[in-house]
């Protein structure tokens, strides 16, 4: 759950999780509904997915028992990689091997004053050696998660608190800072007193590039260098709402289930098809679309009501969102496989994504005497700033021992 999600937002789920599935058992018996359901809202649902196949894979292949070792766990249990198999192994067995997670890899890049991509292979393939370096033998889990902590709460993205960092005495990023201050101070130029990293051949592959200039702005957060990303691919999608009323008085509304791979495998979405940015044609294909899940509809019923944009990873959805209401007629009574028909306190209880929510929310905006919901999605604020635990204080410690007599200064990236 903490791949991709902070700690605020996943104590809830993983609260009514553990009140779930107590035991792998459980968990290996739910169903992906099941699963989807209580993930829904979490994003990244391949997780909660892999989190279920690992369980089975433990209980019916692995007589019960999870791997105990980084390497292990890798190799056997579906959708655990690198970072997840290494913290899994030093804090739960006691594993002497190290962890690199985004915190991390902050917090190195600046104690190495590490200027080239971290996203690069060898950049990766340094920050790794370097973990598993450092990691404490003694205790291996307590040093992973400090070393996670530091990163999440001192050695920050943005604005650092380098003032409280119990490693500030070994960050070159920090060094380097103090250096430009003196020079711009003096108005003087020149170049850190460091020991010259790069070969003789042409530029260390581990520092900043020569056309990536120090922000005097930035600080230490100059470390480390943006990574570039790609945009996310547009894609555009028109979608509806269809209701129907049933004889009891209450109404219901059509869901589909999408496929078992892919983007939001097996969640349950409103009816919708892939349609060109420009818009043409999309209310024909919609409403064929509706057609083959509920049979002949009224065509000049469906009303298009507004736009609904979500950002995905890797993909920019905009959602046409089309509404249409059955009121008065005969109600619908296919229900072929993949679809289902639910009431709306059934809908806002299923498994479905945070877009299809967005979705319905324009819905319920469209319709005359509906109650709109004043509840907001809460947004996790910053806690104030914790005074740092004196385990923290003695992070050089665990730095320190772990440095050979013969090894080179943290005076360039190189070394």
């Amino acid at each position: 759950m903490l791949q991709q999600t902070q700690v605020a937002t996943v104590i809830d789920y993983y609260t009514r999780w553990m009140q779930k599935w107590p035991t792998l058992q459980d968990l290996a018996s739910a169903s992906l509904e099941e699963v989807n359901q209580l993930w829904a809202g979490l994003g990244y649902y391949s997780r909660g997915r892999r989190l279920q196949e690992g369980a089975r894979k433990v209980v019916e292949e692995l007589e019960g028992h999870v791997p105990r070792t980084a390497e292990s766990l890798q190799q056997l249990l579906p959708g655990v990689g690198r970072y997840t198999a290494g913290a899994i192994a030093s804090i739960v067995f006691g594993q002497v091997t190290g962890v690199v997670d985004g915190n991390v890899v902050r917090m190195l890049c600046r104690v190495r004053a590490i200027g080239a991509d971290p996203n690069s292979s060898l950049v990766s393939q340094q920050l790794w050696s370097l973990a598993q370096q450092l990691v404490d033998p003694i205790r291996p889990g307590d040093f992973n998660q400090a070393a996670m902590e530091l990163g999440a709460t001192v050695c920050t993205p943005q604005r650092p608190l380098c003032s409280q960092c119990p490693v500030q005495n070994l960050c070159r990023a920090y060094q380097r800072v103090e250096w430009e201050q003196l020079q711009a101070s003096r108005s003087l130029p020149g170049s850190p007193d460091v020991e010259e990293c790069a070969s003789n051949n042409g530029q260390c592959q581990l520092c900043a590039p020569p056309t990536e200039p120090w922000d005097q702005t930035l600080g230490v957060a100059n470390f480390p260098r943006k990574a570039s990303r790609r945009p996310p691919r547009v894609e555009c999608s028109a979608i509806c709402v269809l209701e129907q009323s049933r004889a009891l008085g209450d109404t219901q509304i059509l869901l589909v289930q999408r496929p078992d791979s892919g983007l939001l495998a097996g969640l349950w979405e409103f009816p919708s098809v892939t349609v060109e940015p420009s818009g043409q044609h999309q209310r024909k294909a919609l409403l064929q679309e509706l057609q083959s899940w509920a049979g002949p509809l009224p065509a000049t019923r469906l009303q298009h009501l507004g736009q609904v944009v979500h950002t995905f990873s890797h993909i920019k959805l905009t959602y046409h969102v089309y509404g249409l209401a059955l009121g008065g007629q005969t109600p619908v009574t296919i229900t072929p496989p993949g679809a289902r028909w639910l009431t709306r306190e059934e809908f806002r209880t299923a498994a479905v994504s945070t877009a299809m929510k967005k979705v319905f929310r324009v819905y319920e905006d469209q319709q005359p005497g509906t109650c709109k919901s004043s509840k907001r999605s809460r947004v996790s604020t910053p806690s104030s700033q914790k005074q740092l635990s004196p385990g923290q204080q003695v992070l050089d410690s665990f730095f320190q021992p772990h440095t050979r007599t013969d090894a080179p200064r943290f005076d360039s990236a190189a070394q």
